[in-house]
């Protein structure tokens, strides 16, 4: 009897070089790198959540588009998530998803949601850095920066 398995392969390449990307210091820089990668056809439309995957030294590795929902909410599957941070060796992460209202209050859910990511980032020696949530016009909401993070 044969006993044959998938082979598992882990990999990582980088097209840009990490060592050249920008430092991210504050959540202004944040705000302005994911409105320049966020399609402005679609952030009043619907709900996205992305991370930035960074490395020790807060330079950006890329940005991974992690679900798109609907009008007022989208799914986190956390597998997805930190396969995803994992793959990449990143050491730092920073969540972000779109309110299509305009609305830039945090909800109980996206604090509940993340909160359980930072405590699951701990067991990878990951830092969750801060949660930006968009507005469509250009405005933007940093739980580092109001303390909830």
């Amino acid at each position: 009897m044969e006993h044959k398995v998938n082979e598992i392969q882990i990999s990582y390449r980088e097209k840009l070089s990490t060592l050249k990307s920008a430092s991210i210091t504050d959540s202004k820089k944040v705000a302005e790198l994911l409105f320049n990668n966020w399609d402005a056809h679609t952030i009043g439309a619907q709900e996205s959540f992305k991370i930035i995957l960074l490395n020790r030294s807060n330079k950006v590795k890329g940005i991974y588009p992690l679900s798109v929902g609907g009008i007022c909410t989208t799914l986190v599957d956390m597998r997805l998530l930190f396969a995803v941070v994992v793959k990449t060796l990143s050491v730092g992460i920073i969540l972000a998803h779109n309110h299509p209202s305009g609305q830039l209050k945090a909800s109980y859910e996206d604090q509940r949601l993340t909160q359980k990511i930072k405590e699951a980032a701990q067991l990878f020696d990951v830092k969750v850095l801060d949660h930006i949530i968009l507005a469509p016009d250009g405005r933007y909401y940093s739980f580092a920066d109001n303390g909830i993070l």
